[in-house]
């Protein structure tokens, strides 16, 4: 039995692999060990030289991180920041989905980044005017009152620049006068212009006569203040000798600053005229500073084809708001 596990692993003398087969001699082919070592346990063994390439490939494989198959927009990214919405709480607020500004009247939503800043975008221009850097060729017209500042005035058959600014000024003067009304082809629009915005406008048309307007008499102006002052609700409480003092804050713009509703009474008899006013408007933050008194005496003197300076009474307006009213 020796014999035979030694002759089992002795190596091959051929430089060529082979299967290592144990020899026995005839006389123990009848050994049941020999015959199952014969048929059953035969061992191959192959080994070849691994080739540098191969070394070179595992390597890559080792330091190559896992990756899953298809796309890597698969793999969750667990360092990203999360984002994380704020929510509100509804418990009766009168403005809580939209909140309409005191100062420009624009409605948004609170707590929406992109409608917070369109309104503050609308807000900046309407207050302060809208930006303008100028034109090559334009028509303009200065005051030595208003030290640079000037005036542009924009015809019909201007270039499409000039009258898209219009167009963009025009809108904004109907968020307070009203919308579809102001300009047609007809028009002369004067731009003032100051610290590169447009902060006032002024939109006259050619006309043929106009009607007088017959002023209120002081009757009817003293019985309108007194009943102005009879309407506006008490602000003031008070509880034996304490006095309590309701604090009143505006949520919108006052009815006054827009068209005004009171009826205008006019002469019957029909008087000539040349030049209608159809609008007149200045930022709000820009009035008070003689601006339409500027705008309204450059028509004047402008308007007309052959020079001449209008008289106030060849001039006329349209119906005005209280604001109007009063300048």
């Amino acid at each position: 039995m020796q014999a035979k596990i030694n002759t089992f692993f002795k190596p091959s003398s051929s430089s060529s692999p082979s299967p290592i087969t144990a020899s026995v001699s005839s006389d123990a082919d009848d050994d049941g060990l020999s015959v199952w070592e014969n048929s059953r346990n035969t061992i191959v063994n192959t080994y070849q030289r691994r080739s540098a390439r191969s070394g070179q490939v595992l390597k890559e494989c080792i330091e190559k991180p896992l990756e899953m198959k298809g796309s890597c927009s698969g793999v969750k990214n667990l360092k990203k920041k999360r984002n994380y919405t704020q929510f509100h709480l509804e418990l009766g607020q009168s403005d809580f989905l939209l909140r309409q500004c005191g100062e420009c009247g624009v409605k948004y939503a609170p707590g929406d980044e992109l409608d917070e800043k369109s309104h503050q975008c609308f807000h900046k221009n309407y207050m302060n005017g809208i930006p303008f850097k100028g034109w090559q060729n334009e028509r303009a017209f200065t005051s030595p009152l208003f030290d640079k500042n000037r005036i542009v005035m924009v015809l019909d058959n201007d270039s499409p620049a000039h009258r898209n600014k219009v167009q963009e000024v025009v809108k904004m003067m109907e968020v307070e006068l009203g919308e579809d009304w102001i300009i047609h082809k007809h028009c002369k629009v004067y731009l003032c212009v100051s610290s590169q915005r447009i902060s006032g406008c002024l939109v006259a048309e050619p006309i043929k006569e106009a009607f007088k307007v017959i002023a209120p008499s002081d009757n009817e102006r003293q019985l309108k203040k007194e009943s102005s002052s009879f309407s506006s609700p008490s602000t003031s409480i008070q509880f034996g000798n304490i006095l309590l003092q309701r604090e009143v804050s505006k949520r919108c713009r006052a009815s006054e600053d827009r068209l005004d509703n009171g009826a205008i009474v006019c002469e019957e008899e029909a008087k000539p005229a040349v030049c209608g006013i159809r609008a007149i408007w200045v930022s709000p933050s820009n009035r008070r500073k003689g601006l339409a008194t500027w705008l309204l005496d450059t028509a004047r003197e402008s308007f007309s084809n052959n020079g001449c300076v209008l008289e106030k009474s060849e001039v006329a307006l349209s119906q005005p708001s209280s604001m109007g009213r009063a300048f």
